[in-house]
């Protein structure tokens, strides 16, 4: 039986880009805090945010548009607004 084609969409791989692009960009300047315990505590806090972007890009590579994946950029979307609220950088 042939695999079926994974369904693709612009508007996604678009979102995932921008999300690593975003990810390395706040990543690079929580590494730049000189202070240890604040600067641990950033990482700790951004950690999911990381996980939940290398769920959602390894899902859209390996199935492409889907229900879960799109609860995945969701989730990640929701996760960075907060982070952002929470945390000045």
């Amino acid at each position: 039986m042939p695999k079926r084609r994974r369904k693709l969409s612009r508007e996604m791989e678009h979102q995932i880009k921008l999300g690593l692009k975003r990810v390395e960009f706040i990543t690079a300047i929580i590494n730049d805090i000189d202070e240890e315990a604040i600067q641990a505590e950033y990482s700790a806090a951004f950690e999911p945010i990381k996980n939940t972007l290398v769920i959602l890009s390894v899902e859209y590579d390996t199935n492409g548009f889907t229900p879960q994946s799109e609860k995945a950029l969701l989730q990640y979307h929701n996760l960075i607004k907060k982070f952002e609220d929470e945390y000045e950088l």
